[in-house]
């Protein structure tokens, strides 16, 4: 089973076109369950060995999120394994998995946001950089992985749009405002100056690209000046993303679009925030809202 893992993440990259990022994630869930199933071998693996992987799993306090995650990285090798004739049913099939708790997703206020990016005092490379990391993915929605990698020539200034290559090498474009297109130039204009060079948009003092960790932190410490939620993530500016669009009535399917996702239903969570935002406005705004009445 071990030796075919390799050939299993190469399906992976090179039918599949998972992006590198993904396969990562699976080659550590899956050499984590070998090294559960040490002492097994392939005809010995089935589904109360899972159950007990579960348990394992459950036992280290781990999010119901990242069990999922990896009891599917699981199943998917199982089904690689079938379709190379190598198993003949998979043991996760018909495992009833922990259940996530749904929640709302956290996002941010409109108001402290704009004010940031409407503020211009910054001079410097780094400060002109960080907030346009901030407008991007409020503006775009797009994801951190999608940001890191994005290249100058994905930018179009002309449109006002950009190119982004999203999971599974799915490509879409985004438009921007003509404030984000200011921000832009500014930026370049920068670059221009102290002649750094890359092919990617995202770059440190010496034209390095920047990584995902440091656009997490640089984020982290940007939202620090808006907000004092807990959570300041980049995610929460895509969260913020859509669901603004959603509570100034755009359309689900637009969003959706927008987002990269797949299904209508990856979208659906932040109607949930619109309704939240509904039952706020309808309790502050209406006589007969109050429990006093």
């Amino acid at each position: 089973m071990k030796n075919k893992v390799s050939e299993f993440l190469d399906y992976l990259k090179y039918e599949k076109n998972f992006s590198a990022h993904t396969i990562l994630a699976y080659e550590n869930d899956l050499k984590e369950f070998m090294q559960f199933v040490d002492s097994l071998n392939i005809s010995e693996t089935n589904k109360e060995i899972i159950r007990q992987y579960i348990g394992y799993l459950s036992e280290r306090k781990l999010e119901v999120k990242s069990i999922r995650r990896k009891i599917s990285s699981i199943r998917s090798y199982f089904n690689f394994l079938i379709k190379e004739g190598i198993y003949s049913q998979n043991p996760c099939r018909g495992l009833v998995l922990p259940k996530i708790k749904k929640s709302i997703p956290e996002f941010l206020d409109a108001e402290p946001l704009l004010n940031y990016l409407n503020e211009n005092t910054e001079s410097d490379f780094e400060s002109i950089r960080n907030k346009l990391i901030i407008d991007i993915l409020y503006q775009t929605g797009i994801r951190r992985s999608e940001l890191v990698n994005l290249k100058k020539n994905d930018i179009d200034l002309n449109n006002l749009n950009l190119k982004v290559l999203g999971k599974r090498n799915k490509e879409r474009i985004i438009p921007f405002s003509l404030q984000l297109a200011d921000n832009l130039n500014r930026y370049f204009s920068v670059l221009y100056d102290m002649n750094i060079k890359s092919d990617y948009l995202l770059v440190d003092k010496n034209g390095k690209q920047l990584s995902s960790f440091q656009v997490y932190y640089i984020v982290k410490k940007e939202l620090s000046k808006i907000t004092t939620q807990e959570k300041k993530h980049p995610h929460i500016l895509r969260h913020t993303f859509a669901t603004h669009l959603l509570n100034n009535g755009a359309d689900i399917n637009a969003v959706k679009e927008l987002l990269g996702h797949s299904n209508l239903k990856a979208t659906e969570i932040y109607t949930h925030s619109n309704i939240e935002q509904l039952k706020k406005i309808y309790k502050q705004s209406h006589p007969r809202s109050g429990d006093d009445n």
